[in-house]
């Protein structure tokens, strides 16, 4: 089986897509794997792609770029080359590019096609390339949900809809894993303000959609009770026009809890480590999260995370940690729920849901399935122009096969057999002569 898949970004799509495992699971299982996307030839993690045995080309088919319809004749001469039995997108822009190149593709069958949508997508004409596919993979109960409801709204005909939960690496993110002395010993010479606190990890950017607001109750409410609170967001401490970082700030500024924030910056590789090293990552997203590869990640390394019971979060925390979701949608009650961990901590047990080799076995299954449906396909086709062929050529010998000229039977008289009489004209003289020199003698 060969599967092609087409990426906008490989970095952006290392952690919640399992780009790497399950390129290195179909080369295990004997599959062909091929892998096009932007980066660079010489990039490292391109490197670490060929190395497991995926093939691999670069396009540059970037997010919402005109631009990226330049790909189209390349992306139908490697379809053409390598001629895959499923081809998976993962994102919006590369679902575009494919179904052009498909139109003019010269291959021995059509391949099968299966999409990825890992957030709630306007279900509009951009997203429309994304939907006409043979299977749509969702991330979780929620985008299904969502996607559903879209779906009927538009009066779209009804697709194959699997979910596959994002799943963690449990190899990279063991349980009760703890951070080495070099790297805490690092971290507190370059923040020496963390040394001796509680740290809460708000493990993303600052945005409207993020919920870093709840951080500044968090602090205000909690911070005489425990006066080693300290909050560690994951972004720049400055961004130049950014309106909601630049509110955050002030109103921290304000309040006077601008030395209870750490900025630890955004593009970091060690946020295991930090994960790992709090006393509680928070999930306070505004607006519904459809992955939470955070919150996943904090959960397998053991540590508590408290979230809101929305979306993924809720799929997430009710059977791994539901003590730590927040019902009501207040300052009151997420302070409550942060007062209570603080007090007395309780961790995450160990679990073996939402990991990568349970994402990379469905997701595998999914290839199969449509790969056997294909062969099926080809199979009755077979079959049918077999039978066609075979009735076309009955057709053609049943007209060559002369009618016979015996066409009445009649008794000669009582005595004898029956005999055959040739229907044409010269018989029925023959006939008459005969009987009128029988009368002739009778007389």
């Amino acid at each position: 089986m060969k599967v092609m898949r087409l990426l906008s970004s490989l970095k952006h799509d290392e952690s919640e897509r399992g780009i790497f495992h399950l390129g290195r699971a179909l080369v295990k299982n004997g599959h062909t794997s091929i892998i096009i996307a932007s980066a660079d030839e010489e990039n490292d993690l391109v490197k670490r792609l060929k190395r497991d045995g995926n093939i691999y080309h670069q396009l540059y088919m970037n997010k919402k770029s005109w631009l990226s319809l330049l790909q189209v004749a390349p992306l139908r001469r490697l379809i053409e080359k390598y001629d895959p039995d499923v081809i998976h997108v993962h994102s919006r822009t590369p679902a575009w590019v494919l179904h052009l190149a498909l139109r003019r593709a010269r291959v021995k069958r059509r391949p099968k096609l299966v999409s990825t949508m890992y957030g709630f997508y306007p279900i509009n004409k951009y997203s429309q390339a994304l939907l006409d596919v043979d299977t749509i993979i969702t991330v979780s109960d929620s985008v299904t949900n969502y996607l559903k409801k879209g779906l009927r709204r538009e009066e779209l005909e009804p697709k194959v809809i699997k979910r596959i939960y994002r799943g963690v690496d449990t190899r990279r993110y063991p349980y009760r894993h703890n951070p080495s002395v070099y790297w805490l010993r690092h971290t507190f010479a370059e923040y020496p303000e963390l040394e001796h606190k509680k740290w809460l990890v708000f493990p993303t950017i600052i945005g409207n959609e993020y919920g870093q607001e709840w951080l500044i109750d968090i602090l205000g409410n909690l911070q005489e009770q425990f006066p080693n609170i300290h909050v560690i967001i994951m972004d720049e401490d400055y961004r130049e026009g950014d309106v909601a970082h630049e509110d955050f700030r002030q109103r921290s500024n304000t309040l006077g809890l601008s030395e209870r924030i750490t900025y630890v910056g955004s593009k970091r590789n060690d946020m295991r480590e930090w994960l790992s090293a709090a006393n509680i990552v928070m999930a306070l997203a505004n607006e519904p999260e459809s992955i939470g590869i955070n919150a996943l990640q904090a959960i397998h390394l053991g540590t508590p995370v408290i979230g809101w019971d929305q979306a993924a979060f809720s799929e997430i925390l009710q059977p791994l940690y539901p003590q730590g979701l927040v019902k009501k949608y207040n300052a009151k009650a997420l302070c409550k729920a942060v007062r209570n961990q603080l007090e007395s901590v309780t961790r995450p047990e160990m679990t073996n849901k939402f990991t990568m080799r349970e994402m990379i076995e469905q997701t595998l299954l999914v290839y199969q399935g449509l790969y056997e449906q294909s062969l099926a396909e080809e199979q009755a086709q077979a079959e049918a122009a077999a039978v066609k062929r075979t009735r076309k050529g009955l057709s053609k010998t049943s007209k060559t096969i002369p009618e016979s000229p015996y066409v009445k039977i009649e008794l000669a008289d009582k005595n004898t057999k029956v005999r055959l009489l040739k229907d044409d004209g010269k018989t029925k003289e023959k006939e008459q002569a005969t009987d009128d020199l029988e009368a002739t003698q009778d007389h």
